[in-house]
């Protein structure tokens, strides 16, 4: 079997590349999944806190993100690359979903649109001068769907400026808070913008490099804001991400601390990409993560995700205890050869309220799958599965469900490209 590439994640961003070209300066880039499941008491699929313990068998949706972009110009070592993309999503119940009745059936989002220029800045030709809305340097666990540093958005900066032993990135990108009123603002919600500075490419020992990163989010209320968007306090998120190459697959260990909005973020899954403003002023919380994959031989494969993340101070008011996650997923593949796997995937959370509620669930799935290769993320893919849950009760919000154990079998296909 052929060796997996030991760098994470490698194949998404060499397709948002613009350097990934067609002759004519064009590309075409995106993902999709859809499919048709049932389960044993819920009717439709039921998908149950799928960042928490795999999405494998976890997904009830018809997704996909469709973008296009082209190299306008290119003359004297300076280019010009123009990127969008549109993202398309629905529950998957018929062939003609409408987003005029029900707009939680289905949406149609502009995810992407904007303009990316190098070699145009004399103290930095190697330099990414960019504006627009992007989405900017995200970090995710695959087989989770788990975006854990993550300030997607309209923006603008300039990134990879080598630095000393590294390449330093600096972008100032939007994300209002719209559970907090702002009258004053056009669209209604406070105004929040962040300053995101990361310093990627320190080598350490070998094989082994760390990126750091400074996100500093900014409340804007205008006159007419509500006391409660006055009041909102600016937040902190620190992000430190070790990266270790190893010659059978890679390792990373993540560790996140954040403060004000930023607490809720991190202690509820979150990916940085939301301000919660509401939160309790001087909340802080914690997150640890560690995640990778390994080739364990020439036919079997592991992906793994392990986290805990806590609050430090109160993020609510009256708040009892510490709110605290526990997650743990792996996902062993077993290659018979180029185009079939089996796959097996088993999770499990733990999460700790603030009133001290502690709230669990397990996973175990078992797949089929006949796919475009031989490597842990080779697609497109199609996939038979069955998945069983267990204390899905105990969960208050995110599952569609009101037994104590359930299950799911389906099929799903899974493309990027």
């Amino acid at each position: 079997m052929k060796k997996m590439n030991l760098t994470a994640l490698a194949i998404s961003a060499a397709l948002l590349a613009p350097s990934a070209l067609a002759d004519d300066g064009f590309v075409f880039h995106g993902y999709a999944r859809s499919g048709i499941g049932i389960s044993g008491d819920n009717g439709q699929n039921v998908e149950f806190n799928k960042q928490q313990l795999g999405r494998l068998g976890n997904e009830a949706d018809t997704f996909a993100e469709f973008g296009l972009g082209k190299e306008i110009y290119n003359e004297d070592g300076a280019r010009f690359f123009f990127d969008s993309m549109l993202a398309v999503g629905s529950d998957g119940s018929n062939i003609f979903e409408s987003l005029k009745d029900d707009e939680e059936n289905g949406f149609i989002d502009f995810r992407q649109l904007n303009v990316q220029a190098t070699g145009v800045l004399n103290f930095a030709p190697e330099a990414t001068l960019w504006a627009g809305k992007r989405y900017y340097q995200r970090h995710d666990i695959h087989i989770t769907d788990f975006y854990y540093w993550n300030t997607s958005g309209a923006g603008a900066g300039i990134e990879n400026v080598n630095l000393g032993d590294g390449r330093f990135s600096f972008a100032v990108i939007r994300n209002d808070d719209n559970m907090v009123t702002d009258e004053g603002n056009r669209g209604e919600a406070l105004n929040v913008n962040v300053i995101d500075m990361r310093y990627a490419g320190i080598e350490l020992w070998n094989n082994a490099d760390l990126e750091l990163g400074i996100n500093y989010a900014i409340t804007n209320p205008s006159d007419d804001a509500s006391t409660e968007a006055k009041e909102a306090k600016d937040g902190v998120m620190a992000t430190a991400q070790l990266t270790q190459n190893l010659d059978n697959g890679f390792n990373k260990t993540v560790v996140q601390y954040g403060t004000e909005g930023y607490a809720k973020e991190l202690a509820t899954f979150g990916a940085g990409t939301s301000y919660h403003a509401t939160t309790e002023q001087g909340g802080s919380a914690y997150r640890l993560i560690n995640w990778g994959i390994v080739n364990l031989s020439d036919n079997i494969e592991l992906g793994h995700q392990l986290l805990w993340s806590s609050t430090i101070d109160d993020i609510e008011a009256n708040q009892k205890d510490d709110l605290t996650y526990l997650s743990a997923v792996v996902r062993p593949v077993y290659n018979w050869d180029k185009h079939r796997k089996t796959i097996l995937e088993a999770g499990y959370f733990n999460n700790q309220d603030v009133n001290g509620k502690d709230l669990s669930g397990q996973k175990i799935t078992i797949a089929q799958a006949w796919n475009a290769g031989e490597d842990f993320f080779a697609r497109p893919e199609i996939r038979l599965y069955g998945t069983y849950f267990s204390n899905i009760d105990t969960v208050e919000e995110g599952v569609y469900s009101t037994v104590d154990s359930e299950f799911n079998v389906g099929v799903q296909f899974e493309a990027w490209w």
